[in-house]
């Protein structure tokens, strides 16, 4: 009995996975083209798992002195290397970038003269680096913010691809948790202790620990790395609490519309009208 158990939950994750990756190899195949040539659910498992699956990912925290990456600096990045297979953390780092000023302490706690006391900012920056080098994916709570930091001032580049754990990670209904939730319900959804906000390190930690509690974490993570579309939301005035509660904001990424970046797979249960926007339109 518990072996059949076993080998019905097993069916279940590969026919989960199978629906998850089908879209994605057939893309692939049809821009090769040449036909499938997949013969089991298994095969289509063990190849995107070793072609796209994330062993490990470095979560990413920054602390800024405003919003405007133009005007304002990033004053403070945290970073955690987690391996996903063994939910754990490899490593953990987090340092200071000196300012002149910081508009933003009543928020981050972070006084400016702090930043600019000495430290091993050069060695800092080298070992964050080979942190980067070693992950294979990037996770940030709402990282479309996170990453317009990266290239300027002592920071460098990040050449990898993102995941967003506010946007493309699409968390169990059972967790009720908002379409875009905060760090801070996130991890209160999984039982993780909140003792403070708003230093780099610490939302670093949070996500690490949501992640040592997921035993979905490796669906999920397949899930946020589907490809995403810009959608308009088609709603009335009147009917516009169902695009803020799917997640969709206003005046954002389209003037003057409700919108958001969502898989095609999400666009699906939506209960209202969208429609596709060129990224670059």
């Amino acid at each position: 009995m518990k072996e059949d158990q076993n080998h019905q939950k097993e069916s279940e994750q590969l026919g989960f996975l199978y629906e998850t990756t089908k879209g994605i190899t057939n893309e692939k195949v049809k821009d090769l083209g040449e036909k499938s040539s997949f013969k089991s659910n298994e095969e289509r498992v063990e190849i995107f798992s070793k072609e796209h699956f994330p062993e490990n990912i470095l979560i990413i925290d920054t602390e800024t002195t405003g919003l405007d990456n133009e005007n304002d600096d990033c004053l403070e990045v945290g970073s955690i290397l987690f391996n996903v297979k063994s939910r754990a953390v490899l490593a953990q780092q987090s340092f200071l970038l000196p300012v002149e000023i910081n508009n933003a302490e009543k928020i981050n706690n972070i006084p400016a003269e702090i930043t600019r006391l000495p430290q091993p900012l050069s060695e800092a920056i080298k070992y964050f680096e080979s942190l980067v080098s070693f992950s294979d994916v990037i996770v940030a709570h709402n990282a479309e913010f996170d990453m317009k930091w990266f290239g300027l001032n002592k920071l460098p580049q990040i050449k990898k691809q993102w995941i967003c754990s506010m946007d493309d990670i699409p968390w169990p209904p059972e967790r009720q948790l908002k379409a875009r939730p905060s760090v801070r319900d996130l991890a209160l959804a999984y039982g993780v202790p909140v003792w403070s906000a708003h230093r780099a390190l610490t939302d670093c930690i949070y996500l690490s620990e949501v992640f040592k509690r997921c035993s979905e974490l490796e669906q999920l993570l397949i899930r946020a790395l589907e490809p995403k579309v810009l959608l308009l939301a088609e709603v009335s005035y009147e009917e516009r609490y169902l695009a803020k509660n799917a997640g969709f904001r206003w005046n954002d990424a389209i003037k003057g519309a409700w919108s958001r970046k969502m898989s095609r797979r999400d666009m699906k249960k939506l209960e209202f009208s969208v429609r596709e926007v060129d990224f670059n339109a």
